[in-house]
């Protein structure tokens, strides 16, 4: 479904991504793991399409097509979609408007009243999109819009940031159905790249394959679980020298 080969990005003149190469196949959810600043979220962000993240080598393809200099509402339509780690406040447009839009242009058949019950955010459907909002409360918001645009693949930017445990569960299980991952594996369609640093997303969503990114390079390609629990003791020090990629 997304293929990346030899990926260089520049932001603002310095270099962010140094030569990324990822396949992520059909129905298949794989982790990134990194310190903070390694390019993970620069990643996330090159192939939604922001613009100041400026590609200098390399290509992007989801389903054999080139995503290279397509603009983000394109890549959408695609089926790419995004559930950021710090989604902005939009003053003036209500959560019911946007999902309602997002729903008109994706085409799908979804009861929003139902799904907001489902989500526990019946009484934010009428206020500005994250104004106010906890950290739960916009982790929710997000997983609305993105069962309104319900993408072919999605890239999830630390869901667990600044989420109580018990907004956790609620969260994780509705990425989980998002992502199809009650299906046996030969069913999901849906495929999937997870920024996290805590790991409590791997209690809900179980993962193909895991990777780190370290210094805008992939350096290591290994079950997901036991990279992390690797990662725990010993740090990323050891993924610097790993081979498995």
């Amino acid at each position: 479904m997304l293929e990346i080969k030899d990926l260089h990005v520049e932001i603002s003149g310095s270099e962010v991504l140094k030569g990324i190469d990822l396949l992520i196949p059909d129905g298949e959810t794989h982790i990134l793991f990194g310190p903070n600043g390694s390019g993970k979220t620069s990643l996330l962000m090159t192939i939604m399409g922001y613009p100041q993240y400026k590609i200098t080598r390399g290509t992007i393809k989801y389903n054999s097509i080139e995503l290279n200099g397509m603009p983000i509402d394109e890549r959408a339509k695609l089926g790419v979609g995004l559930f950021f780690q710090r989604p902005p406040s939009l003053k003036g447009i209500k959560l019911s408007e946007m999902a309602s839009i997002i729903l008109s242009k994706s085409g799908l058949k979804l009861d929003l009243a139902v799904a907001a019950k489902a989500l526990n955010i019946e009484y934010l459907m009428d206020r500005d999109i994250n104004s106010g909002f906890s950290g739960g409360e916009i982790k929710r918001s997000e997983l609305l819009q993105l069962f309104a645009q319900k993408p072919g693949f999605l890239m999830l930017d630390e869901p667990e940031s600044g989420v109580d445990i018990e907004n956790m569960k609620l969260i994780g299980g509705k990425i989980r159905t998002l992502l199809g991952r009650d299906l046996e594996p030969r069913h999901r369609t849906k495929s999937a790249l997870i920024i996290t640093h805590t790991g409590y997303i791997m209690d809900f969503v179980d993962a193909d394959a895991g990777y780190t990114l370290l210094e805008g390079r992939i350096k290591c390609r290994h079950d997901a679980r036991t990279l992390f629990e690797g990662i725990q003791k010993n740090g990323f020090r050891e993924c610097d020298v790993c081979k498995d990629i």
